[in-house]
């Protein structure tokens, strides 16, 4: 068997007020060998991101009740959720929501129409950065014990 096929699927949140576009992403998400959860508001995905491992978040920026800044802010805030990557999806691909997606702690952008394959593309980067920095921490603390047993 083939190490890819041992290896859970990412679990990757998809959240929108619009029921298509979470239909679609979804769709897409599966043809790429993810899992997605879907959300249809930020309060739900709060919810659901403590109900479940989530990998990676794709994030309406534009939606009523709570928009896509205020769910990062809520996100980043919990020590639970903060090192989950967001990838905000939106129609307003400006400057200034850019600037202000970085400065909450937004991971990437992308502006709608979403492509599939940019959409894995900018996934498995995402997927990649969490596994290096994994890899370093494991290595840090391998070096911190080896250096404390020699005290």
């Amino acid at each position: 068997m083939d190490a890819d096929q041992t290896r859970p699927l990412a679990q990757i949140m998809v959240v929108d007020d619009d029921p298509d576009t979470v239909t679609v992403l979804s769709r897409y998400l599966q043809r790429e060998g993810f899992a997605p959860i879907e959300a249809m508001s930020g309060p739900q995905c709060l919810k659901l991101v403590g109900e479940f491992h989530v990998d990676v978040i794709l994030l309406d920026l534009m939606m009523p009740e709570m928009d896509g800044f205020e769910v990062v802010r809520a996100l980043k805030g919990n020590p639970d959720t903060a090192e989950i990557p967001i990838i905000m999806i939106t129609a307003r691909d400006d400057m200034e929501a850019r600037s202000e997606g970085m400065r909450v702690g937004v991971s990437d952008f992308l502006a709608k129409p979403v492509f599939r394959k940019q959409l894995a593309n900018r996934i498995k980067a995402q997927l990649d950065t969490i596994a290096t920095a994994r890899s370093i921490d494991d290595a840090l603390n391998r070096i911190e014990e080896t250096s404390d047993g020699k005290k």
